[in-house]
């Protein structure tokens, strides 16, 4: 439901325009004079506000403009009985989405409305948008632990050494790889990521190298395999623990000839690919179960990057606490909100099972439940609900 807030010092203007927008199913909150109206402001978000311009102790230009700085994307329709072209002029020039005269016409109120909510979801739209196009990839954090695989990534990412990725579930090994791809002589190719351990055993062959029309059932049409697709880019095996033992063979022959041949094939195929790969097992020990080929782990790791866990790096929460909550901000179309100290020092309390993924789930609740501000409070009430009912 869109919110608005009415900001007019007449009240009998006041209560209509609620009367009106609360039959029309919006949800309205009013303000007498331009401070409680900024105050509302700090403190809630609102879709739309219509705001009078003559108000005694702030009148509304100068409630306009308070309002742009703190959110010049902020949809704010003026209002007023004193109307005329320099005044509306005015609005518009300082931001203003529209000017009405009184008195108000209830079909022009209206549709103002609509478009200036219109206008409000498509800023939304845009900034994800934009956000997506732009989106670039970088590791969020100053500890020691960090800054060593910042460096690393920094001196192997333009070499085409193949990287093997360790750590355990949501630590970031994605993002290492990722980075890794962008800082690379290949980042203008493709990334082709695989998560082996999501791809049936039967299936992760095909996955990988492709195959021809007619090599299995289901095989209707021929298929491109992800090294094919990543020729003249990055490939990163995610979670290649899981791999069978069948694939890691045909993964060892095409590291050692930069060929592959599709399942149900003959003809070999040159590829092009920098392999990344990754895994939150312990690989020495599956080498020695007999679950991973010792011979291709040391094709793969001729560089070595070991992702610590959130808690071995509990400095950098406050930095991706405000990091994440920036992003979530910004996808949800939300109001700015914002940690206090104390709320950080609750954050470093909590055991991070979950490690980096846990945390961004965690302040995204926060960040729908809270308030402008994100008290310690807050963070113990909704931080760790499961353990709040176990108890």
């Amino acid at each position: 439901m869109a919110r608005i807030l009415v900001i007019d010092d007449e009240r009998s203007i006041r209560n209509t325009l609620k009367e009106i927008l609360d039959y029309e199913k919006f949800e309205v909150e009013v303000a007498e004079d331009g401070f409680e109206g900024l105050e509302k402001i700090e403190n809630s978000h609102f879709d739309v506000v219509l705001c009078d311009i003559k108000m005694p102790k702030m009148d509304g230009i100068e409630v306009l403009a308070k309002i742009q700085e703190k959110d010049p994307d902020a949809t704010v329709v003026m209002i007023s009985g004193h109307g005329s072209i320099d005044t509306a002029v005015e609005a518009i020039k300082k931001g203003a989405f529209d000017f009405i005269a009184k008195p108000l016409d209830l079909n022009r109120l209206l549709i103002t409305i609509r478009n200036a909510m219109d206008k409000t979801q498509l800023v939304t739209e845009t900034k994800v948008l934009k956000r997506k196009v732009s989106k670039t990839y970088k590791m969020v954090g100053e500890s020691e632990a960090i800054q060593k695989i910042k460096e690393m990534i920094e001196r192997v990412a333009p070499t085409d050494a193949r990287i093997f990725i360790t750590g355990p579930n949501g630590t970031g090994k994605e993002l290492v790889a990722r980075w890794l791809h962008e800082l690379s002589n290949r980042s203008k190719g493709p990334f082709v990521e695989v998560n082996c351990a999501a791809i049936p055993s039967e299936l992760i062959e095909s996955e990988l190298f492709g195959h021809e029309k007619g090599s299995f059932t289901s095989a209707i049409k021929q298929k491109k395999g992800n090294f094919e697709l990543a020729t003249g880019g990055t490939l990163f095996l995610d979670e290649i623990g899981d791999m069978s033992l069948a694939a890691q063979a045909k993964v060892l022959r095409a590291l050692q000839e930069n060929k592959i041949t599709r399942v149900g094939g003959e003809k070999e195929i040159p590829v092009d690919v920098r392999v990344v790969a990754a895994t939150n097992k312990n690989i020495h020990d599956e080498i020695e179960k007999g679950n991973f080929r010792e011979d291709l782990y040391h094709r793969l790791s001729v560089i070595l990057i070991h992702v610590p866990t959130l808690n071995e790096r509990s400095d950098d929460i406050p930095l991706l606490a405000n990091h994440f909550l920036e992003q979530v901000l910004a996808e949800q179309g939300m109001a700015p909100k914002a940690f206090t100290e104390g709320a950080f020092e609750e954050l470093k309390k909590i055991e991070w099972t979950g490690n980096i993924r846990e945390l961004r789930n965690v302040v995204e609740r926060l960040a729908i439940l809270c308030d402008k501000e994100i008290t310690a409070g807050d963070v113990q009430t909704f931080a760790q609900p499961l353990s709040a009912i176990r108890k």
